[in-house]
């Protein structure tokens, strides 16, 4: 053994192995924010196309368009601050690095169904599809987290989707696209949130000696 490497005694190995299942379990807790954020912009903008659809006030996919350029906005700014903002330095757990590749292959197939809907396979099975794309991402993400909700809501989305493909209406499928994103993403969302407030409040009150 190198003379300048000290060698770790039991206590502090230790230490350091319980930093890194509690870095982990930290990780692997969802605030469900993520899923609240982006499941009532996608409910907003399917009911204000129902609307839309209804008085023609604006081009059909006018609230899509704007959501599109949220998206955008959002991920450039996301790449800047994974790129320029430095972060504190934590243990990349198997599930971070699961997720960081399934979260680039979710928007990229995302893009292919976007893609396919102006190339003309139609709006109402464009969007009957990536209801049944938003169902596999939330099964995945539930299982992975041990989530049940999330794996619950999984199968209503993809019923809510299975029912949407046989229909032509695009105002029913839109109406079934806004219910997916309320069972599948807002639901979940904010019972991961409220899960993830009881047990930082109870972690709260352990370091606090309540």
């Amino acid at each position: 053994m190198d003379d300048n490497e000290k060698e770790l005694s039991g206590e502090e190995s230790l230490m350091i192995i319980q930093q890194m299942i509690n870095t982990a379990k930290h990780e692997q807790k969802d605030d469900g924010k993520e899923w609240i954020v982006w499941g009532w912009m996608l409910f907003l903008a399917s009911i204000l196309t129902v609307i839309n659809l209804h008085y023609r006030w604006l081009d059909l996919f006018f609230f899509w368009n704007i959501f599109g350029l949220v998206t955008l906005v959002y991920l450039v700014i996301s790449i800047i601050k994974s790129r320029f903002v430095k972060k504190a330095v934590r243990v990349k757990t198997y599930t971070r690095s699961l997720f960081d590749k399934l979260n680039a292959g979710f928007f990229i197939c995302i893009m292919f169904n976007v893609a396919a809907i102006n190339l003309g396979v139609g709006p109402a099975k464009g969007f009957a599809l990536l209801i049944g794309l938003y169902g596999f991402w939330v099964l995945i993400y539930g299982t992975a987290l041990d989530f049940k909700p999330s794996v619950i809501a999984s199968f209503v989305t993809w019923a809510l989707g299975f029912i949407a493909l046989f229909q032509t209406d695009f105002e029913v499928v839109m109406l079934l696209h806004a219910a997916a994103v309320l069972c599948g993403y807002i639901i979940p969302g904010h019972i991961a949130n409220k899960e993830f407030k009881k047990l930082r409040g109870g972690k709260t009150n352990q370091s606090s000696g309540v």
